[in-house]
């Protein structure tokens, strides 16, 4: 609890590794596609080369438009609209990077999960997901251990209760992208 209460919530992103979801997408026109949303981590410009991490299809950054107009680059946390130099496959809740730095990404994977419903967190349940952006339905499959918070000492747990944080396997219904560091990983809230 202490490294939540005291952590910096408000460090450089922008040296991690670009992570743009992508919150809505703009079509002005059938000659205009833009895809919009705050940068989590990362720096872009025009020309830089991006992946979309659904397709893994490539393509080059045309425009940067923010409120007060064009942009040559970016960072974390500057919310943006991009427009691609290809017409490639991307979407609302898609994920834009660089080419060499992929994101895992997974339908089951652990995590550490902050329980912050009354009622308890029961594995197999299931429980509506967001992570960049997007809902979708999760179940925790098992819960390793949960941790005290005044001592950081580990327990056996069958279930997690109101304030309580645990190191869980998630299964989701669809695979999403995600970082396995702190410093990147957007917030996955289970509710």
């Amino acid at each position: 609890m202490t490294y939540l209460e005291n952590v910096d919530v408000e460090t450089d992103g922008g040296d991690a590794p670009l992570r743009l979801p992508v919150q809505w997408v703009n079509r002005r026109s059938d000659a205009f596609r833009g895809f919009a949303g705050a940068i989590a981590s990362g720096r872009i410009q025009v020309g830089d080369e991006i992946v979309a991490a659904a397709s893994g299809r490539k393509t080059k950054i045309a425009r940067i438009v923010a409120m007060g107009g064009d942009l040559f680059s970016a960072a974390a946390p500057d919310s943006v609209m991009v427009t691609f130099a290809d017409e490639i496959d991307s979407s609302r809740r898609d994920v834009l990077r660089h080419p060499t730095t992929r994101p895992n990404v997974a339908d089951q994977f652990a995590a550490h999960l902050i329980w912050m419903r009354d009622d308890s967190l029961l594995p197999g349940r299931s429980y509506l997901m967001r992570i960049n952006g997007r809902s979708l339905a999760a179940s925790v499959t098992d819960i390793k251990h949960k941790l005290d918070v005044d001592t950081g000492a580990k327990s056996v747990a069958k279930t997690l209760s109101l304030n309580e944080i645990g190191f869980c396997n998630v299964a989701t219904t669809a695979p999403v992208a995600f970082d396995p560091t702190m410093k990147t990983a957007r917030r996955a809230l289970l509710s």
